[in-house]
């Protein structure tokens, strides 16, 4: 295993559309692997295959509190099916470092992908679940949380990140 690199916004590289995963083989699972190392480690709570440069359509999420046991879920060719609902939700993410914004997203969603094993599954979230697995997605098409907030909060964002990055 290994720790990844995470790309930071504005990074090209977040706005690439993730290419299907053929085959669910040994490579695809050592990636699942680095992106697992790589998210507790920096840590969040969901990660797709595009913040670490891989053009792939994979996403990890880990929602579980502190005190509980890990229960990470990967999904591998996503497709949400179903959006029901809104809900506004205080959102981070790791390519976005110590920002944090209120994105309005659906409530409930059913998503099908591939589990590790190469077999299909659904899911019916809601709450965090729901808004990981929209935000992780959206990823996956080069859709980042900075699309969702107005285009003055987005500037705001942009100076935020590039000050940091020469401070």
């Amino acid at each position: 295993m290994a720790l990844l690199d995470i790309l930071i916004y504005p990074d090209p590289g977040l706005r690439e559309v993730a290419e299907p995963v053929e085959r669910v083989d040994d490579e695809v699972r050592s990636l699942v692997e680095d992106m697992a190392e790589t998210m507790y480690d920096a840590p969040g709570v969901g990660l797709a295959a595009t913040q670490v440069g891989v053009n792939k359509r994979v996403f990890i999420i880990d929602i579980a509190d502190e005190d509980e046991p890990s229960n990470l879920q990967v999904f591998i060719n996503p497709e949400i099916l179903l959006r029901e609902g809104t809900q506004s939700w205080k959102e981070g993410c790791l390519s976005f470092p110590e920002i944090s914004e209120e994105i309005k997203r659906a409530k409930r969603v059913r998503v099908r992908a591939l589990d590790l094993g190469g077999n299909e599954f659904e899911l019916e979230a809601e709450g965090l679940l729901a808004v990981a697995v929209q935000h992780e997605n959206d990823h996956l098409d080069g859709v980042l949380m900075v699309d969702k907030v107005s285009p003055l909060k987005r500037r705001l964002i942009g100076r935020k990140l590039a000050k940091r990055a020469t401070s």
